[in-house]
């Protein structure tokens, strides 16, 4: 079974937006669920000459409140310097609920479940979920997830919960698989660049057990 290359698929649509030489008026929209500024920080400069972005910050898998809050306001941090630097089109953002007793239901008895397995994937569901519904409200042209640039994170099962939930909301999936071409490296120079704080677990109490303190790993 061939594996699909959503790298090529995003491009394949990237370039099709390119041909149009669209005016203003015609500049799709994006709604993009992101995990925090050091993934975003390579997702919205690839991504805001093409898109009218909305930042959807919604990660109720976060367990402690304070890291919650930090994370949010460095993604506000760099938002607004990429705004102030005119990188692409404005970008704007948009807080969730922050619900972490819902993540918790979400993963009830799949404590001990190994990072990178069926816990994360219900994780992944439950953001994504918000994500579209959101975004079918707001009548967005596309939804998608800053998560695909960690090499931690299984941009298979990313893009297959993405296209199922594309069918159930009525909203396209925006292909993608950000740590190609370098993503991940230049998510680490963009973090460097703007002073970002870059957590080493990806948010939950369970991943911070498998955490390795000196691994400098991004969600």
């Amino acid at each position: 079974m061939n594996q699909i290359n959503y790298q090529k698929e995003l491009d394949k649509l990237l370039a099709v937006q390119e041909e149009r030489g669209a005016g203003k008026e015609a500049v799709p929209t994006l709604f993009l669920h992101s995990c925090c500024a050091p993934c975003a920080s390579y997702v919205l400069e690839y991504l805001c000459r093409y898109f009218r972005i909305t930042v959807f910050y919604y990660n109720p898998n976060i367990s402690f409140a304070e890291e919650y809050r930090k994370r949010a306001a460095e993604q506000k941090r760099l938002i607004e310097a990429y705004n102030r630097e005119k990188k692409g089109y404005c970008i704007r953002m948009e807080e969730g609920d922050y619900e972490p007793e819902r993540f918790l239901e979400t993963v009830r008895g799949l404590e001990s479940c190994p990072e990178g397995g069926e816990r994360c994937f219900r994780c992944y569901e439950l953001r994504l979920r918000e994500t579209a519904r959101r975004a079918a409200e707001g009548q967005y042209d596309f939804f998608c997830t800053t998560l695909s640039i960690s090499p931690l994170k299984n941009a298979g099962k990313l893009n297959e919960i993405g296209q199922a939930l594309s069918a159930e909301y009525g909203v396209p999936w925006l292909p993608s698989d950000f740590k190609k071409k370098d993503g991940y490296k230049r998510s680490i120079e963009l973090s460097a660049e703007y002073g970002l704080y870059r957590q080493n677990y990806c948010g939950c109490a369970f991943s911070v057990r498998e955490a390795e303190p000196t691994a400098g790993l991004a969600e």
